[in-house]
């Protein structure tokens, strides 16, 4: 792995299943990869952590694993696989929240991430935890993916920037009608202080023309705002 700062090299175990028991299992597929994964899955972990996009897949998990054993969390980093197990952080910054019901369980490997300079913190309310992050992560990928343009690019053409800013505040109407507590301003703020030349991952499959995550990543604001009369 390839960091801002350098070089990291991890030796890792690959298996085709996850036959033996396990304390944690993190599981950080592709959204439309998820029902296939659980497939290799035999064990019953004592808890299951996802990094996917989105919201929809914590129900299919609840339904896979029973409510008690998903802890849902989400991870803010640009990094992409540049070839078999070789992957490049090109963001300065890797953000990862976490359901605060799993601190217990969780704490010590946050507290090794941490000494790897992840910035981690441990959310009460799980829908605020997965609607700040699509709130951010939904109206930037899709932007990003419609215009082909960085985030340098979109703020310079007033057009696509207001386009941004109307999507933030789309989600965001949407993520408090679902009880997420999330501020527009501050979704805004963040996305203020980007790297002007940060992409998006849905940008670069786009690109690549591999499958994307639009479902994941679009599909619940679109479908929060059918449900709860709101203009998207």
């Amino acid at each position: 792995m390839e960091r801002p700062s350098g070089a990291i090299t991890a030796a890792a175990k690959v298996a085709a299943t996850l036959a033996n028991p396990v304390d944690v299992l993190w599981i950080a597929t592709k959204t439309y990869q998820l029902k296939m994964a659980l497939q290799a899955v035999y064990s019953l972990p004592r808890c299951i952590v996802p990094l996917l996009n989105g919201v929809d897949h914590v129900e299919v998990l609840h339904a896979h694993f029973g409510h008690d054993r998903v802890l849902p969390a989400t991870v803010a980093v640009e990094a992409e696989r540049i070839a078999p197990g070789r992957f490049a952080q090109r963001s300065p910054f890797v953000n990862l929240n976490l359901a605060a019901s799993g601190e217990q369980v969780l704490g010590g490997i946050v507290a090794r991430l941490r000494d790897l300079e992840f910035t981690c913190k441990f959310i009460q309310n799980e829908q605020t935890l997965l609607w700040s992050k699509l709130c951010f992560l939904g109206p930037f990928a899709l932007v990003t993916s419609a215009s082909g343009m960085n985030k340098g690019e979109i703020y310079a053409d007033a057009e696509w920037k207001r386009k941004l800013i109307s999507a933030i505040a789309e989600a965001c109407a949407v993520a408090k009608a679902s009880r997420a507590e999330v501020d527009s301003a501050q979704i805004q703020a963040i996305t203020d202080g980007l790297p002007s030349g940060i992409r998006s991952s849905m940008q670069k499959d786009l690109a690549s023309r591999r499958q994307l995550e639009l479902d994941a990543i679009g599909g619940p604001i679109v479908r929060g705002g059918e449900r709860y009369g709101i203009d998207v």
